[in-house]
């Protein structure tokens, strides 16, 4: 691939931080190690390998599990403050990366002029690929303002929204930046937030993430469930990790930077297709700060089905991108980032998409148990309890799911011990984000999605489909930036 001048200077500059390469030859070599290893113990103990695997899941569970916990019980008892306006505004720089999006062009356009906000003071940078026709033809078509400019990103090197981006930095006039997607309907008032908030903020705090959420939450089962998560995420979940003092994965719009400190780290990586998540790790990286605002970009929730399977497949894909580019050398990464923002970034970052990727499979497991479990109560007209515990003269469907060590290996025993304990602690979880999901949306007053939220863990299978498409693709494919199709929404911004 014949590389674009800002990405050959990006890699140049970052060297083995840089996304180009997914795997390096280090890390090749240890995940095929482990493999074979596995494998190897394997064939001598089928019974302690499994047991290896599952406690490690299972310990990676709790951790995970407990520290989204904490960040979001954290977020319920954090007030939001209101800051004093400022009197002299500065240039703005807003970045609208425009990719195939001629159905909904001219609604960005509409909305950034909505912004409250001196037209003088703002600098748009439209940001259109060369060989995107319909889109290019109908931004020629409007009388732009003369605070908007149109720029074409070259078309060599890689076709993604972080190297448009990259160009739109290049020439922007503002003392702060912030990125719209093109479906984005940012609340009026959310640039004299930001200028309020970083004028009385520390040097340190450079990035200030705007809530996102959806206007067309309605639409249907799938927006309402997708509505939830978003709340969930980003109204209790990122503001809880600010109060931990964790990295914070920045989400894909509405991040705010002061223009110097995003010149001096680079910019964006134009080979991570979560180039946000990454973002956010560096500032970490680099000493900078994160900071939640509290003002909300309504968005376009993806309507149908695979669409929404592309765009979660690519978010996970870039979430584990970003963890592999971070952990080339773990050692020094972790005296960089110190204990806590490493556990924070293993939890927030490389835990979080794992899990992603391995519940399918857990589910799939248990599922199958419960259904022996079940024909062994119904065929055996036993006692639950007799048939979880068994006998060993019962003939039995399902293997022992509790015990005290007995007539069975040592291994045995404890093997079901984990996987009893393990299927304790995702029956109880559920309940738990459950309530979660209820006292988001209560906070939001989205009432209609309080059946969503009962419902929520059969969103998390939709979850895992597409996390699994984004593991096999980060081997596959691992720089293809999957388009999300935006202007499905059936019905108008109510926000």
């Amino acid at each position: 691939m014949k590389l674009d001048r800002l990405s050959t200077a990006y890699a140049e500059r970052h060297g083995d931080q840089c996304a180009l390469q997914t795997f390096s030859l280090r890390q090749k070599i240890w995940y095929i190690l482990l493999i074979a290893g596995l494998a190897l113990f394997s064939f001598f103990s089928l019974e302690y390998a499994l047991l290896f695997v599952t406690s490690w899941i299972a310990l990676l569970y709790v951790v995970v599990v407990l520290f989204k916990l904490a960040a979001v019980f954290l977020s319920l008892r954090h007030k939001s403050r209101e800051y004093s306006p400022v009197d002299e505004l500065p240039i703005y720089t807003i970045l609208v990366p425009l990719y195939r999006e001629p159905n909904i062009a001219k609604t960005i356009i509409k909305q950034i002029g909505l912004l409250d906000y001196p037209p003088d003071k703002l600098d748009v940078k439209l940001l259109l690929e060369s060989d995107d026709d319909e889109t290019n033809a109908v931004v020629a078509g409007l009388d732009l303002p003369a605070y908007m400019e149109v720029i074409h990103p070259p078309e060599d090197g890689p076709r993604t929204k972080p190297k448009a981006c990259n160009y739109g930095l290049e020439r922007a006039k503002g003392e702060f930046v912030v990125i719209y997607d093109a479906e984005d309907r940012p609340e009026p008032d959310q640039l004299r937030k930001a200028v309020a908030m970083f004028a009385a903020m520390p040097e340190e705090v450079v990035c200030l993430q705007a809530r996102l959420n959806f206007f067309n939450k309605d639409q249907n089962w799938l927006t309402k469930f997708f509505t939830v998560e978003y709340t969930l995420w980003f109204d209790l979940y990122l503001p809880g990790l600010q109060q931990l003092r964790s990295p914070i994965p920045l989400g894909g719009t509405s991040n705010h930077f002061r223009t110097a400190v995003l010149r001096e780290i680079g910019g964006w990586d134009p080979f991570n297709v979560t180039e946000d998540c990454d973002l956010g790790i560096r500032l970490y990286v680099a000493r900078r700060q994160t900071r939640m605002l509290d003002s909300t970009t309504w968005e376009e929730a993806n309507s149908r089905f695979w669409n929404w399977i592309r765009q979660r497949s690519r978010w996970v894909k870039g979430y584990l991108q970003t963890y592999l580019v971070h952990m080339r050398h773990p050692i020094r990464f972790l005296r960089t980032m110190g204990a806590w923002g490493g556990l924070g970034f293993l939890f927030a970052v490389g835990g979080h998409s794992l899990l992603l990727v391995l519940n399918l499979v857990v589910w799939t497991v248990l599922a199958v148990y419960l259904c022996l479990l079940g024909l062994d109560v119904l065929v055996d007209l036993k006692p639950l309890w007799e048939v979880m515990t068994g006998d060993r003269w019962m003939a039995r469907r399902s293997w022992k799911l509790l015990h005290a060590f007995g007539e069975e290996s040592l291994g045995h025993s404890i093997l079901s011990l984990v996987i009893f304990s393990f299927s304790a602690l995702l029956f109880f979880s559920n309940f738990v984000f459950v309530g979660l999901g209820f006292v988001a949306v209560l906070r939001r007053k989205f009432k209609g999605l309080f059946l969503s939220a009962l419902l929520f863990p059969l969103y998390w299978v939709l979850v895992s489909l597409g996390a699994l498409k984004g593991a096999v693709q980060l081997i596959t494919n691992p720089h293809y930036w999957e388009k999300t199709d935006h202007g499905l929404a059936e019905e108008p911004p109510s926000n």
